[in-house]
């Protein structure tokens, strides 16, 4: 695949160029410059791997490593529960595999069940596709991670209906930009009332106290608005690290939200050229359908995995993270519609 030099690859390598840079203004630690140089490299990779690679083959590659992992983890918690379950006060008997958290395991099992049914919507076989998809469905239920539940449900729901209808894949095609302006507005409940949970008449939401690091950060904001603190260059910061841990007994140097982690690590400019990408991404969609110039299959596959991750992206960080795979993969998927433009024809 070809890619043009059109306003949504520009915002979308001004957006991560200037995530790359926001290094030099933390304090310049050797974990902050591995992290912006890990960025780089794996923005140029997601790059390399669209335009080098069929997108069938990426999934049925990334398909086979997700299986991979997932099954290990299923044999740990059967066979090995004392690495496999999470035997934690707060998760006590919940599965988490080969990873360190239950999140992991549930949201990497989400991620299977989609491209699960993209194979199977594609040509792959009865057996493989059920022994794919309940495997992963087994994680998912066994991590009792709600989000990962969600994003299951989601991952299924959302091919299914893509390929039934032209007019659910131009809905999807905008979700991606709404969640943003959505999120924009979350921030800006926690910035003006200062809660550090979200209140609905008498019920209180916290979210796991997600919503406590959420507020925490948002209440700092103002210290560097318009560029933000850089790359890793929040919790490093020993007064508020420190703070938060005195404050609430324990502190994790996430977010817990990919949008706050824009947000705060490159300010306002970031975020403003993080929704300008992501806007530019929808329009470019729809008028790749309208004009037909894109498989069906990867139009479903791309909107679907966009989708899924800015839904994620709500209650875990994945933005900016050149640690998952994931987060490469939506880099591509970006990537795969800044394709030419093709002239619209002319209608009767």
């Amino acid at each position: 695949m070809r890619v043009q030099l059109n306003p949504d690859l520009i915002a979308l390598v001004a957006f991560y160029a200037l995530a790359a840079i926001s290094v030099l203004w933390t304090s310049l630690a050797v974990a902050a410059i591995m992290k912006s140089a890990a960025l780089v490299v794996t923005t140029f990779g997601a790059y390399c791997l669209i335009t080098r690679i069929d997108m069938d083959e990426i999934v049925g590659s990334t398909a086979l490593g997700f299986f991979i992992l997932v099954a290990a983890s299923a044999l740990c918690a059967v066979f090995v529960p004392e690495i496999g379950v999470d035997q934690s006060w707060m998760h006590n008997g919940q599965w988490q595999g080969i990873y360190e958290s239950k999140q992991t395991l549930g949201f990497i099992s989400a991620y299977l069940m989609f491209f699960a049914c993209y194979q199977k919507m594609t040509g792959q076989g009865w057996i493989a596709f059920l022994a794919t998809f309940l495997l992963a469905l087994t994680c998912v239920i066994a991590s009792e991670s709600r989000g990962a539940g969600a994003v299951a449900v989601a991952a299924c729901g959302l091919l299914v209906t893509s390929m039934w209808s032209i007019r659910c894949m131009r809905v999807y095609a905008v979700l991606p930009f709404i969640m943003c302006i959505l999120a924009a507005l979350l921030f800006l409940y926690f910035y003006l009332t200062g809660y550090d949970s979200i209140h609905l008449g008498e019920s209180t939401i916290d979210l796991t106290e997600r919503t406590f690091i959420w507020q925490y950060a948002i209440s700092h904001f103002n210290d560097a608005p318009l560029l933000g603190f850089g790359i890793n260059g929040f919790w490093t910061r020993p007064s508020i690290y420190d703070y938060f841990n005195q404050n609430h007994g324990w502190v994790l140097d996430n977010y817990h939200s990919g949008y706050i982690a824009v947000a705060i690590e490159t300010g306002f400019l970031g975020y403003l050229l993080f929704v300008a990408s992501v806007y530019l991404f929808s329009e470019k969609v729809l008028y790749l359908i309208a004009t037909r110039s894109i498989n069906r299959c990867h139009c479903a596959l791309i909107i679907g995995f966009v989708v899924l991750s800015f839904q994620s992206n709500f209650t875990e960080t994945m933005f900016l993270r050149s640690t998952m795979f994931t987060s490469v993969l939506l880099v591509a998927c970006f990537f795969a519609v800044c394709r030419p433009v093709p002239q619209q024809p002319l209608q009767p």
